[in-house]
């Protein structure tokens, strides 16, 4: 598996963002309304702003893109000022899920954050998203307070680094 960095604004990224949007979009609970998406801009996921990356699934000399993700820093928490960046858009192709993928991109993002200064990493997602949620406790997060008013999300988590 590697990792490269890509706009949000490239056509593989807006290709992998269009994917995840429709598939979140399929399954978003009927009865929290309609899924909204929002694209990324590149200045938010640009160094030292924030960083987007491919994953790549490399097998011999082939390379197949199998999922994305991106960190984006945030304002501080108004309470302790900690430096936060914020977790967006982690997704995986159907063929890629179950294999720790998304454990290896999330680490990833998290290593990227610390070089950037990061002294808290946050993330919103929805209930319906079991999986997800899985992968973020599992990976140190503790769901707090909302910080955003995300409407597709139910469910905000954060992990301090040390």
């Amino acid at each position: 598996m590697r990792f490269r960095t890509a706009l949000v604004s490239g056509a593989e990224a807006h290709g992998m963002l269009t994917a995840y949007f429709a598939e979140r979009a399929a399954g978003f609970p009927p009865e929290q309304g309609e899924y909204r998406p929002t694209f990324p801009t590149d200045a938010a996921f640009t160094p030292p702003a924030g960083v987007f990356l491919i994953v790549d699934d490399e097998v011999g000399a082939e390379s197949t893109a199998i999922g994305c993700g991106g960190i984006r820093r945030i304002d501080p928490d108004p309470q302790s000022g900690l430096v936060r960046y914020e977790v967006k858009h982690l997704w995986l192709t159907d063929a890629a899920r179950g294999r720790g993928a998304g454990r290896a991109l999330l680490v990833e993002l998290e290593r990227r954050a610390r070089g950037f200064g990061a002294e808290e990493l946050v993330l919103d997602t929805n209930a319906s998203l079991a999986a997800a949620g899985g992968l973020y406790r599992s990976s140190g997060f503790v769901e707090i307070e909302p910080y955003n008013d995300n409407p597709n999300a139910t469910t905000w988590y954060a992990k301090r680094l040390h």
